[in-house]
Formats: C-alpha cells, structure tokens, sequence
C-alpha cells in the first residue's frame, strides 16, 4: 500500500495513545510526529513542515473543560494558518468541540477511536491542504502597483529580504505595512518558518513581558503552565513588531534588551533562551520627532532602524487607485463567488479624486462592501457607502491642494527671478495680468 505523501503530528499527554497512533499512522501516511509536551507545538510544526495536527483536548489530569486544547488550537491557527486541526477529546463535550470547529478546526474526534474514522478525517484534512496549496500558488498575493514610490519601496524589500537586517516600514494606517512585512519575509529564506505579528499598540501594559517574552509555571496568579512568547513562536521566522511607536518608554529598555542580545528570559526564570530570529517593526508615528520629544528611546531607534522603508499614502499615487480597485473587485469577487462587476468610467475619476484617508484598507473595505451590495450589474458610489456630499467634497479638498502648490511655486519663481513680474510671468507661461491676479488672490508680496 502507497503511503500518502503527508506530514501528521499528533499530541497527547497520554503515552499510550501516542503510541497506538503512531503505529497505525505510519502504514498510511509519510511523516508521523508524536508529541506529549504541548510547550514544543510550534517549533515541531516549523521543523517538521507539518500539515495536519491531531490536538487532544485537556493535557493535566483532573482538568476536562477542553480549555487547554482551545487555547494551543488559536495559537496554531495564528503562527501557521495553513495547518488543519483535527480535536481529539476522551468526553463527549459536543458544546467545547463545536466551539473548536467555530475556531477553525476542520473536525472533532472521540477517544478511543475508530480507525477507519481516524483515517478518514485525516485524509479530508490533507486534501484540504494539497487543495489550498494549489490555490496558493495561482493567486497573486500582493499587488504592488505602478507608482514610482511604491515601485521603490518593493525593490528595496527584495533587496533586503536576502539579508536578516533589522528593518522599519513606516506609513499611515492603512498603507499596507503588514502586507510589505509579510512580502519580505516569503521573499526570504525563512519562508518556510513562523510570521507572528504583534500589535503592539492594542497590548495591555501589564501583559506585556508575559506576552513576549513568556512565562514559567508559577511566575504570576494565572500562570498554571510555561508559555513560550512571541519571541520565542517566532524563533528561526519573522516577528513583526506592528505600531512600535505606542510601546510606552519605560517598556522600551526591556524590548531593546531582547532586541540587542537575541535572547529572551522568560518572567519567574533567570535563564537566557537564544533566539534565531529576524525582526521587522513598523509605525505611523514620526520616532525622529519622538526622540526629540524623548517619547522614543534613541538607542532603540537606531537598533529598529539599520533600513527603513516608507510606503506612501494612497493619496500620493493615485495611478494606482483603478489598478487596485480591479484587484479587489476580483479578489472579493472570487472570495465570495460572485460574478465580477464593472464600474463606470464616470465613478472611477471620482474614485481618483477621492482623498482615501484610511488609505488601501478603507479602498478594500469598501469594494468588499460593493461586491456583496451591488444588485445591477455595475457598482455605483452608494454600493461603495458613498454619497455624492462625500465625492463633491473631497474634490474641494483636492483643489485646496493644488491651490497650495500654485502658490509655492509663484514664490518659488519670484525669489529665482529677484521678485522682477516680467520674468516671474514669463517663467509661469502666463501674462503680467493673471500674475498679478494669482498673486492678490493668494496674499504674496513681491516686495
């Protein structure tokens, strides 16, 4: 009998089921991994390139409420998307087991098992494996556009992604900073490894250590087992430090500390733990101007900040507005199997006129919005949550900004030509007059 080509770990506080799982698996399938210790989940699932996980549901005797199953389950699910989870549990607790298939379980299990039913919820799990890897590589994942900046801004990222050097995006909410992070991470050679991102501005200040850096059993009230933290999920990966500008100033000492040294001590232990791991903040804020105002520490800055990237606001390259629009039109339209709908030449110069403050991710919110409410056969501006009041006056917003760049250009060219009207007109293409004219309008004086 052909062996499936599938790598399967299964975990088990019970030596006996690991074993009785073992020998059966390994006649149908490639790659059998067994583990009793939850605590060596993620780095086992990294090293193994393991594609379906059979995860008991309680791991400490006398504690059968499925918590602990749930709890690894969400941390599987946000280091490795991709895998398939399938929950095993000795009761029958349809209610926990239903919560784990809302979670994102592809299915349940009771102890003991049958084996053809074993075998059978497995070889689904593959399947949905080998079928979403298909997808994968048909779907363009990131969509970069045609502006110059942005064009510049993804050289660099290729260029950098051949290295592990320390890197900073910065941008407006929106702009795609997790998008950019991600592209240089699959660019690099630790592709295959973990991608965790942290938010650092929605992180409680008090969990803060205990969620990057970890804890041992007995470190605080709540700490019934060792946790490993994010720094330690993301070990021979990426962790990618969103929004490091709202990391308060007394934490940020403990966070340069990790960063210079590659080692983290876990809170209740005074052991270093190394760490291979490559490291990518981003932010909205200003961190020079931080500095100054010392809100920033200015060694972590120049530790985050070997390379910086700057991705541009929407608004900046608005060549590349229809572009994305046709993109998410298909993306979401594909996403929900919906047929794919047009939009009238009309809309898309207003759509180019429009200020776009929440950037990418207001444009996407607002196509998936369209896709799902449109009832013709083309979107309209109200299918998109628009009113023409939105429209009309983000049209004044654009000319208040053109207004200003005339304006700096008049004073540019009269300093150039000594404040002399003839030169300065004749510089401008325009007449005596309609300087003059320009020139009261916007309250400069050539004197």
């Amino acid at each position: 009998m052909k062996k499936i080509n599938a790598s399967v770990l299964v975990i088990d506080d019970q030596e006996e089921v690991l074993i009785a799982a073992r020998l059966f698996l390994k006649r149908h399938f490639n790659e059998v991994t067994t583990l009793s210790n939850p605590a060596n989940i993620i780095k086992t699932i990294s090293e193994k390139n393991v594609g379906v996980v059979l995860l008991d549901m309680n791991f400490r005797y006398g504690y059968e409420n499925g918590k602990e199953g749930i709890y690894w389950m969400k941390e599987i699910a946000q280091i490795f998307p991709d895998v398939k989870i399938i929950l095993m549990t000795s009761y029958a607790d349809v209610h926990t087991a239903v919560e784990g298939i809302k979670l994102g379980a592809v299915d349940y299990l009771l102890k003991p098992w049958e084996n053809d039913k074993l075998l059978e919820i497995i070889k689904h799990a593959v399947k949905l494996v080998r079928k979403q890897s298909k997808a994968a590589t048909i779907t363009v994942d990131y969509f970069t556009g045609q502006s110059e900046a942005i064009l510049k801004a993804y050289k660099t990222a290729e260029r950098i992604a051949k290295t592990d050097v320390t890197t900073l995006i910065l941008g407006e909410n929106g702009t795609g900073k997790f998008v950019l992070a991600k592209y240089i991470h699959d660019q690099s050679i630790r592709r295959n490894q973990p991608f965790v991102h942290v938010d650092l501005g929605s992180l409680n200040e008090n969990l803060f250590e205990s969620e990057l850096f970890g804890y041992v059993k007995g470190a605080f009230t709540d700490a019934h087992q060792d946790s490993m933290g994010r720094f330690e999920k993301a070990n021979t990966g990426t962790i990618f430090l969103d929004e490091i500008g709202n990391v308060p100033l007394h934490l940020q000492s403990k966070l340069l500390q990790v960063i210079q040294s590659k080692e983290v001590i876990r809170l209740g232990e005074s052991k270093p733990r190394p760490l291979d791991v490559r490291i990518i903040t981003a932010t909205n804020e200003n961190l020079q101007q931080s500095v100054i105002d010392r809100r920033f520490r200015e060694d972590l800055y120049y530790r985050i900040n070997t390379v910086s990237i700057e991705i541009p606001p929407l608004r900046e390259r608005r060549e590349d507005i229809i572009p994305l629009l046709d993109y998410f039109i298909h993306y979401m339209s594909h996403k929900y199997g919906l047929p794919e709908k047009k939009v009238d030449a009309t809309i898309m110069k207003k759509l180019e006129a429009y200020k776009w403050s929440g950037n990418i991710r207001e444009l996407q919110n607002r196509v998936e919005r369209a896709v799902v409410l449109a009832e013709g056969e083309q979107i309209e501006l109200h299918d998109m949550g628009f009113s023409d009041l939105d429209i009309k006056m983000d049209d004044e917003n654009i000319a208040v900004t053109l207004s200003d760049v005339e304006k700096s250009k008049i004073q540019e060219c009269l300093i150039m030509n000594d404040n002399n009207i003839s030169r300065t007109a004749e510089q401008l293409g325009i007449s005596r007059a309609a300087l003059y004219r320009k020139m009261e309008k916007y309250n400069i004086s050539n004197t």
